[in-house]
């Protein structure tokens, strides 16, 4: 049912992509009343270098 994209920078570790597909899933469960196994979660790893915010690149920020 829900398919749930997520674009995050680049480097983050299976670990922490499993605890928060898992956080996501148990949310849409509870919320939209469905079952664990028709939530799906896309992660898509972007580069800060392929990211800007108020027209800077997230690559050259401190």
């Amino acid at each position: 049912m829900p398919t749930i994209r997520v674009k995050i920078f680049e480097g983050r570790s299976d670990e922490i992509k499993r605890e928060y597909a898992k956080a996501l899933t148990d949310a849409s469960t509870k919320v939209l009343v469905c079952e664990a196994g028709t939530v799906d979660v896309i992660f898509e790893d972007i580069k800060k270098s392929d990211w800007a915010t108020g027209g800077v690149l997230w690559s050259e920020r401190d």
